[in-house]
């Protein structure tokens, strides 16, 4: 078995045994603490440059199956687990994690402290790391002093956003969904509701949009800093009182922003499937599945039209928000789960009757 480092920029080494690809990779070491969901963690493009470690002990044990991708092209630099299952049993298994991984290109260690790894992460804050061969013609000092010389990664919206606008066509409601990485759960639950969809680039602009005459637009998670985003925040600013809209995670930062709050990056993250997030308007807790970096500022919210609807139970951040003067509603974790609890499914009915009541209006005005 060939061994494999994990280097981190404060100079910590680890030595694991490699699986999946056997090139050298450098990211944004974070911790996920979901218990499964390997497969859809693997394919979310919101982990787009980074490496991504798992706390739950054993990973792999149900194999890779066809039914649950959210993207087709893995986002992610690499994979830290502490034992990797070699014998996946499972009656939809088609393939094991590193046979995956490896078809994919994506490095992964296993066989290391992820429980001591999960608490530097967590006192020091996401760090830049390199997984590398574990032999003679690697110079850790040299190692690390390229990951503290190199610059973190920028714009990854742009990465994995669409090249193009492609529908998803039903006979419902006409939904827009700017793509800024999203999950394909997502178009799922609106593909369930029978909403006619075209998916849009993230750069698509509000003329673009708006030509398409849809009954609401839909904001969708991504990577990265909200704030690099530019022109998605110019977009959704001039959208804002338009049409109604629906926003998950990094759609609902941009919202945010476009609306005059402002964000902030979070020492560690919310990366899991247990993240317990109060409802301000019922009281209501639901467990919710998460990934983000950053997190709008509540009390940037004051100067704004936008209202505090959802808080996390862990740390008091902002997850939720809704607008006072239109039919405009966001959300930081994921009601489309996958994976993670479904707790919050309910809110794209929320969605869906919200399109037909300002669409009940048009008719009233006509």
């Amino acid at each position: 078995m060939k061994k494999r480092l994990l280097v981190l920029e404060d100079g910590t080494v680890f030595t694991g045994t490699a699986f999946g690809s056997d090139r050298a990779s450098q990211g944004e070491v974070v911790f996920t603490t979901g218990m499964t969901g390997y497969q859809e963690t693997i394919s979310d493009p919101s982990f787009y440059g980074q490496i991504v470690t798992l706390t739950y002990p054993m990973v792999g044990n149900y194999g890779i199956n066809r039914d649950d991708f959210e993207s087709i092209t893995p986002a992610i630099r690499g994979f830290v687990v502490r034992e990797l299952a070699k014998t996946p049993s499972n009656f939809r298994c088609d393939l094991t994690l590193d046979d995956y991984l490896t078809s994919k290109d994506i490095p992964g260690i296993e066989g290391i402290d992820t429980r001591k790894l999960t608490r530097i992460i967590r006192s020091k804050g996401s760090v830049k790391a390199i997984l590398t061969a574990a032999d003679e013609e690697v110079n850790v000092s040299e190692v690390i002093a390229q990951l503290q010389t190199t610059p973190a990664i920028t714009h990854h919206v742009r990465e994995v956003s669409p090249k193009a606008a492609y529908p998803s066509p039903g006979r419902g409601k006409r939904v827009v969904l700017i793509d800024y990485g999203m999950k394909h759960g997502i178009l799922r639950e609106l593909n369930k509701r029978d909403c006619d969809v075209l998916v849009v680039p993230y750069n698509t602009s509000a003329e673009e949009i708006l030509a398409w005459h849809p009954d609401g637009i839909m904001l969708s998670n991504g990577p990265g800093n909200p704030e690099d985003v530019q022109e998605g925040i110019e977009t959704v600013r001039n959208l804002i009182g338009k049409v109604p809209m629906f926003g998950i995670c990094l759609g609902h930062q941009i919202f945010s922003l476009a609306s005059g709050a402002k964000a902030f990056k979070l020492p560690f993250g919310h990366r899991g499937g247990n993240h317990p997030v109060k409802d301000l308007r019922t009281g209501r807790t639901d467990l919710t599945s998460q990934n983000h970096g950053y997190a709008i500022d509540i009390e940037s919210l004051q100067d704004t039209d936008l209202e505090l609807t959802h808080i996390a139970l862990n740390d008091g951040t902002c997850e939720g928000v809704r607008h006072k003067k239109y039919p405009i509603f966001t959300v930081q974790y994921h009601p489309e789960a996958s994976p993670g609890p479904e707790d919050s499914n309910h809110l794209f009915d929320e969605f869906i009757e919200m399109m037909e009541v300002e669409a009940g209006k048009g008719k009233q005005h006509a």
